[in-house]
């Protein structure tokens, strides 16, 4: 390799700092929240970021904190930490509001100005300030019917002025949306979200104070079944999974101008009447009957005489919590970008994507008095294809029309890319069709381009996969009867999820119910929360990478965020997980009993028998053991046990070495010569002697390159072959199996039209038909998971410390020409651009104040660097493939 210059890193770096200026502290944040409204803890942490010159660095902070009543305290803290720290004050109360300032102090002592305030506000944080009664329908119901009409609760009441302040306090049995004087309460659906109801409903605040007037005033709330008692799961599924009936408990507070206060609560003087919401399921969709609008219901002045009162219902508010992570809602509206009119006059739809979401249709004319609505991953033969959706029909239906409509669905969602309307007549250019976007409304920290549009639709692809089922809780797939928090998925790919977006509170309340599902059930479950009894089949039972969930999540999320109160509220269970598989294993250490679904859809296994993988499922239950130990190591030391640390450290290592006795790699190759088997052995420690590490990654580049550089791993190794490959010296060979377009591979997929990742390899064949397997979705994020190595390897950016503080900046061209990365991490933006023109690579680097790195060039030079704008060249021998 020849080099640009004769410095002696081997490297010229110039340095483009900004310019010498005091710094500024911006995106001051509570918890995981931009908005900290209806916090659930008394105690809020806190975070910033600071914008400064590249040589200041902090080295303190104060707070200013504004309370009513107690007026301005400043709290000054010697310390650099500015993620997640402490609350400095008293702790709040229930439904308070405090402002907070942070300035910033340098070396020399000399402070920042104040940053913007951030007005924060407490919820309702004790059980005894719930003093609204719950209420439910009064009519007798069949409980075994699918089709139970949800109701519509109302009451009016009078204010003598308009309030100063306003807030709206809810939850329920089901799901509810709210609207006061016939107008909507907040813009979240599916509220209040998916989470296990008998230890932790959450609870939801809204500032109302702009919907309430003096006079008259009205509020009312739809209903409808949702995960609480609408038919959930395989094979038909299950009702009634957490009870019969339909409930609500909302608390309006108005304080008025006087500073009095009072309240609206539910109760039985609250009226109930039947919804036009004739039927309302997550799976089979929603029928909306507009005959039976009960116009104005939610003004005042409406005569509700028919309406019957509601009947007292039941809440446990012990067993509240406040949402940690932002709510499911529209985040984009696609546009149709094909629509045809079939033979049978009904309107097909291609909105060019697959995603999660609904339609909204609007037409002034045309509409018939049942407009059917249905939905699609895939066409077949020009028709929509539901086959995979299984018992999930996916069927919305509007009826009552007057030849106009302006609807969408109100408690459903669906996985789509197609749909088709049958019952409008009228021309297609009088039909305004939307694709609305649902999803957990995160914020997008993570980006990669390249210059290969195949990788980019890939990383897309990935993307959309992951907005699509982050939808309250982490699922498998947005559009079957299915749709579940499965741990497997989510464990492996929480490290791409976690550069992706700002998944942190989502996660930290979907691994509280991880917890306390284990807790019941003894052992981490398949999915999380747990649908319980027949027709499931998966037993609560342990199993590797499932279980793993456990020990790894939380992990990702530590590197990622740098949360440290959720590694130690987690380690309880990922302790607990550990010693299950010790006591399972036995002295041997061999995790070899009870059912495995090890490497589940490795593409070599037959499409009805998804857990017959080449790869022996001991042998991925035992290497997964030995990682979770190791990891958990990890955990302990960085929370400071260091017996823990030891102890688990060693755990490792009496598996790793009863593994190589069991199935080789110490004394003769590995017995099982498999993707899976020797990525495993090479990433998870398992070969203590780095010559037989050497040998393994080799011959995992021979079985790679041997098959035609296609992947030939499934759940339990499709995240770490890449990773085998490149840190034993085969990083061309995983560039190769990346940029393959046979199947299975990743770019088949892209090839083939797809827009998200799909849960098999081959969800459509080469001929374009679907795959015969009853398990057949188009939008699985699983797969996806090596992003992590294409953000880590491709664009450059990995940390080497909790939550990036420190970073190893070290891309990798292979046969590419360019690309560029960004990450917006806790501390601000770490971005990479990088190109290759001939020999000469040239390389980009920006740190955020706070941040240090390794800078590590193709050339084997390594420059340390702190925050500021760096440029690298290097010499490198370019590489032979696709640009």
């Amino acid at each position: 390799m020849t080099r640009l210059d004769d410095s002696p890193a081997g490297a010229r770096m110039l340095d483009r700092a900004h310019p010498r200026a005091a710094p500024v502290v911006i995106r001051v944040s509570a918890e995981h929240l931009d908005v900290p409204f209806g916090l659930g803890t008394a105690v809020p942490r806190l975070s910033w970021q600071t914008e400064a010159a590249p040589a200041w660095s902090q080295h303190g902070y104060e707070l200013s904190v504004q309370r009513a009543g107690a007026g301005e305290e400043r709290f000054a803290v010697d310390s650099a930490e500015q993620l997640l720290v402490p609350w400095p004050a008293p702790p709040l109360h229930s439904r308070e509001i405090a402002t907070v300032a942070v300035r910033v102090t340098g070396a020399d002592g000399a402070a920042s100005d104040w940053s913007a305030p951030l007005t924060l506000e407490a919820g309702l944080l004790d059980p005894l300030d719930w003093t609204a009664t719950g209420i439910q329908p009064p009519w007798p119901e069949d409980h075994s019917d699918d089709d139970r009409r949800p109701p519509l609760f109302r009451r009016e009441f009078e204010l003598a002025d308009a309030p100063r302040r306003a807030r709206l306090h809810v939850t329920a049995h089901g799901l509810t949306e709210l609207e006061i004087n016939g107008r909507r309460v907040g813009d979240d659906i599916l509220a209040p979200g998916w989470t296990v109801y008998q230890d932790r409903l959450r609870t939801l605040s809204y500032d109302v104070t702009d919907h309430l007037t003096a006079g008259g005033n009205a509020i009312g709330a739809w209903m409808a079944d949702g995960w609480w008692r609408g038919r959930y799961g395989f094979d038909g599924g299950t009702l009634n999974i957490y009870g019969t009936d339909i409930a609500l408990l909302a608390q309006l507070e108005i304080e008025r101008a006087d500073g009095t206060v009072e309240v609206i609560g539910t109760g039985t003087d609250w009226v109930a009447h039947p919804s036009p919401i004739v039927k309302s399921s997550l799976y089979t969709g929603e029928t909306f009957d507009a005959t039976l609008v009960p116009e104005g219901w939610t003004r005042p002045g409406f005569d509700d005489s028919a309406w019957q009162p509601a009947k007292v219902a039941e809440f446990a508010p012990g067993t509240f919590v406040a949402a940690e992570g932002p709510p499911v809602r529209c985040t984009e509206e696609l546009v149709p970008v094909a629509v045809r009119r079939t033979e049978r006059g009904s309107v097909v739809l291609d909105f060019g994507q697959n995603f999660s979401g609904r339609l909204r249709v609007r037409a002034a004319t045309g509409v018939g008095e049942r407009l059917v609505l249905r939905h699609a991953e895939v066409l077949q033969d020009g028709e929509l294809y539901t086959r995979t959706l299984r018992d999930a029909t996916s069927v919305d239906e509007y009826r009552g029309s007057t030849g106009a409509i302006d609807w969408e669905p109100r408690f459903t969602i669906h996985g789509f890319r197609y749909a088709e309307i049958e019952g409008y007549d009228g021309p297609l250019e009088g039909l305004d069709v939307v694709g609305r976007v649902y999803h957990s409304d995160m914020r997008r920290t993570g980006w990669l381009s390249t210059s290969h549009e195949g990788l980019n639709r890939l990383h897309e692809n990935i993307r959309w996969s992951m907005r699509s089922n982050f939808v309250d809780i982490p699922m498998d797939c947005p559009q079957r009867d299915e749709r579940l928090g499965w741990t497997g998925d989510i464990q492996v790919f929480a490290p791409t999820a976690s550069y992706l977006y700002d998944c942190s509170g989502l996660l930290s309340s979907w691994l509280r119910d991880l917890s306390a599902e284990q807790e019941r059930f003894g052992t981490v479950p398949w999915y999380v929360p747990v649908i319980p009894g027949a027709p499931m089949w998966t037993p609560i039972q342990p199993a590797a990478v499932w279980g793993d969930a456990a020990v790894l999540t939380p992990w990702a999320l530590w590197r990622a965020f740098a949360d440290r109160e959720l590694l130690a509220r987690q380690y309880p269970s990922a302790s607990a997980w550990v010693d299950q598989v010790t006591r399972l294993a036995g002295p041997s250490r061999l995790w070899n009993t009870g059912m495995q679904l090890g490497d589940w859809l490795d593409p070599n296994a037959p499409p009805d028998d998804p857990a017959l993988a080449v790869t022996d499922p001991y042998l991925v239950a035992t290497a997964y053991f030995a990682w979770s130990a190791e990891t958990l190591s990890q955990t302990a030391a960085a929370l400071g046990l260091t017996a823990d640390a030891e102890r688990y450290h060693r755990l490792h290592l009496e598996i790793a070495d009863a593994f190589t006795a069991e199935w080789g790699g110490a004394d003769r190759p590995l017995d099982q010569q498999t993707q899976t088997a020797l990525a495993l052995a090479v990433r998870f420690g398992l070969l203590r002697d780095q010559a037989r590490r050497q040998e393994a990654g080799d011959a995992l580049a021979r079985l790679v390159r041997d098959g035609g550089h296609r992947v030939g791993a499934g759940f339990a190794g499709v995240n770490l072959l890449s990773d085998a490959l490149t840190e034993t010296g085969h990083a061309d060979t995983a560039f190769a199996l990346l940029l393959e377009h046979r199947s299975p591979s990743w770019l088949s997929m892209v090839d083939k039209g797809a827009t998200t990742i799909w849960e098999r390899w081959d969800s459509l064949l080469d001929d374009l038909t679907v795959n015969p397997g009853s398990m057949t979705s188009f939008n699985h994020y699983a797969l996806g998971s090596v992003a992590d190595w294409m953000h880590r390897v491709i664009g450059g950016i990995e940390a080497t410390s909790a939550g990036y503080r420190t970073v190893r900046i070290a891309p990798r061209p292979g046969p590419l020409e360019r690309a560029s990365a960004r990450l917006e991490s806790g501390y601000g933006p770490i971005t990479t651009e990088w190109s290759m023109q001939g020999e000469e690579f040239s390389l980009l680097v920006h740190l955020p104040t706070g941040v240090t790195g390794a800078v590590e060039l193709p050339d084997g030079t390594v420059t340390q660097v702190g925050p500021g704008d760096h440029a690298f060249r290097a010499s490198v021998e370019a590489v032979s493939g696709v640009a």
